[in-house]
């Protein structure tokens, strides 16, 4: 069985982060799969470790080039000189200084092959703006250091339920003007080539929701779907690709279709992530497809109101550590098999003299 070393950013110290963090790894089975690294403080992961109830959870402090050497025991890589502090249920500019760099030295060692893949604990959004972050998200964070300014945030949840979102963290009022066929084209190439390449899929089926109601009713309620969304979804037919749509989304979730579908494309953040979460939340897991690194996390957020008390539930986390561990053994599988493909020549292959 193959062991994973897995970096692990610390999210929000005031957030319930570390905690599902070290709840996951109380079951001691997770440790035959991976070799855990948390990116933080022996301190501050003592102080939830406390708070929590779970001081029976392992940890050691590690240096960056001895990851992955201990058994049974979360690597924990001390991130700063100076000891921030640990405030439950605050949103703080220190809080989002600790998460943003936890992001940062897990990303480097993701850079330096230290780690396989990264699993990233909840941040709060507002705490990293304060602290001069400067990403919407991780998302687009991770796009800019691994993603050639590509990626697609794409949620991942149980009997083949995935959902992708073509436009991120945009206000709505800016959707419809963040779309177009070639923006719509390249996240559906991304789509398929991760369905094919980090799932194991061949020839996957995508399908594509409109932006309006109805799909725009033909028209009547909009003409996105006809001159934005169709031809991107034309285009990809012509490839080759199957890739259907627009459907109007609510029928769409409501009638179970969806079921019929490897993945499927939401236009923006909420039409996707509403079904999606009412169908796989707390089970559900984000993953940042199109990078050339292995990046998911829980989809849950920092749940402040009950950080500390010893209440959050590790289900979605422990997934996010499994689907990463899938991905990177399944991304691995199939880049060996293709990476000598064979050349046919125009014309069919010519029989040697």
């Amino acid at each position: 069985m193959k062991r994973i070393t897995i970096g692990i950013s610390c999210g929000d110290p005031n957030g319930i982060g570390i905690e599902v963090i070290l709840r996951a790894f109380d079951d001691d089975r997770l440790f035959s799969y991976f070799a855990p690294v948390i990116f933080a403080s022996m301190e501050m992961v003592k102080i939830h470790r406390e708070a929590c109830g779970l001081e029976n959870v392992d940890i050691a402090s590690a240096k960056l080039e001895d990851l992955g050497t201990e058994a049974d025991t979360i690597q924990v890589v001390n991130c700063w000189e100076h000891e921030p502090p640990v405030e439950f249920g605050r949103v703080s500019e220190e809080g989002g200084a600790v998460a943003k760099t936890s992001l940062e030295h897990a990303t480097n060692a993701l850079k330096a092959g230290q780690v396989d893949a990264l699993v990233t604990a909840p941040i709060h959004k507002s705490a990293m703006q304060r602290a001069g972050f400067g990403f919407p998200g991780h998302t687009e964070f991770l796009e800019q250091e691994f993603g050639k300014g590509k990626s697609l945030m794409l949620m991942v949840g149980d009997d083949g339920l995935r959902v992708a979102v073509a436009t991120n963290h945009v206000p709505l009022r800016d959707v419809a003007k963040s779309i177009s066929p070639t923006i719509l084209r390249n996240k559906l190439e991304l789509f398929v080539k991760t369905l094919e390449r980090d799932f194991g899929i061949v020839g996957p089926m995508v399908a594509v929701l409109g932006l309006n109601p109805h799909a725009g009713d033909g028209g009547a309620i909009g003409k996105e779907e006809e001159e934005t969304i169709r031809p991107a979804i034309i285009e990809m037919k012509d490839k080759g690709h199957n890739v259907m749509g627009p459907f109007p989304a609510d029928g769409f979730f409501g009638s179970g279709q969806y079921r019929n579908y490897d993945g499927i494309l939401a236009m923006y953040h909420d039409q996707g992530l509403v079904p999606f979460k009412t169908l796989a939340f707390g089970g559900g897991v984000n993953f940042t497809a199109g990078l050339s690194v292995v990046r998911t996390s829980p989809d849950h957020g920092t749940a402040l109101d009950i950080a500390g008390k010893g209440k959050a539930s590790a289900d979605s986390f422990s997934e996010a550590l499994f689907t990463a561990r899938e991905i990177f053994l399944t991304r691995a599988g199939y880049d060996e098999d293709h990476k000598n493909p064979m050349k046919i020549r125009q014309g069919g292959w010519k029989k040697r003299k």
